[in-house]
């Protein structure tokens, strides 16, 4: 964890000696939902489970959790061997969809990496299963924007470890992460690092160090022609 306590600190001004940029993927750099729920759908419909049709508003409720738990939450009253079934499977196919449909990147996603990148090194960290990443890397053209990343299903750890490991192991002194849910908040916090919340994500947050209603003004904050 880095030396700082953030419990009653609140920052006011762009952060001036950021040594790394951490970003959430989903409902922070793009959305898959709609692909996710054609994934969904097609396991579900593999095994006969007894469900409605998965819609992309299902997907979006629950995006930010570990896989299994998305699964659980959204198929509510299915039987165990299904919900299996569904948690087994749904990873690959969601990759083979993301793959096959694509996502939306937000606006000004891809321009303000590329500018950034000039000045701080770029992470991801998501609770998104295996391969994802890179499924987004390859479908977007992102691929060599980021450093490192790392993910649920590679660790079966929480964000807040996940997000400690990508700092230790970078040697960051000075990240921010920006991300859209409470819980990434929560795993900032836990590891000392301000947050900075996008508000036209998925989720919402309290008490965020930043706020950031479009992707562009994260220049702001993060100052972009400065290396630590």
């Amino acid at each position: 964890m880095l030396n700082r306590d953030l419990s009653t600190t609140k920052f006011d001004r762009p952060l001036q000696t950021v040594d790394g940029v951490l970003f959430d993927l989903d409902g922070t750099l793009w959305d898959s939902t709609e692909a996710c729920a054609a994934g969904w759908n097609a396991v579900a419909r593999r095994h006969s489970v007894p469900f409605r049709e998965i819609v992309a508003a299902d997907v979006r409720a629950v995006v930010g959790k570990p896989h299994e738990k998305c699964i659980r939450d959204v198929f509510v009253g299915v039987a165990e061997e299904h919900l299996r079934a569904l948690i087994d499977e749904t990873p690959d196919e969601d990759n083979r969809m993301v793959a096959q449909l694509g996502g939306l990147l937000f606006p000004g996603v891809k321009a303000v990496l590329a500018q950034l990148r000039t000045c701080h090194p770029l992470f991801i960290v998501s609770n998104c299963q295996a391969g994802y990443i890179e499924t987004f890397l390859r479908c977007t053209g992102c691929t060599g924007m980021f450093q490192d990343f790392e993910c649920w299903g590679n660790t079966r750890r929480s964000k807040a470890e996940n997000l400690r490991a990508i700092v230790e192991r970078n040697g960051l002194r000075a990240p921010v992460f920006v991300g859209d849910t409470e819980g990434d908040a929560a795993a900032a916090r836990a590891c000392g690092v301000p947050f900075v919340h996008v508000t036209y994500g998925f989720g919402c947050c309290q008490a965020p160090d930043f706020r950031v209603s479009a992707f562009h003004e994260l220049t702001s904050i993060v100052v972009a022609d400065r290396r630590v």
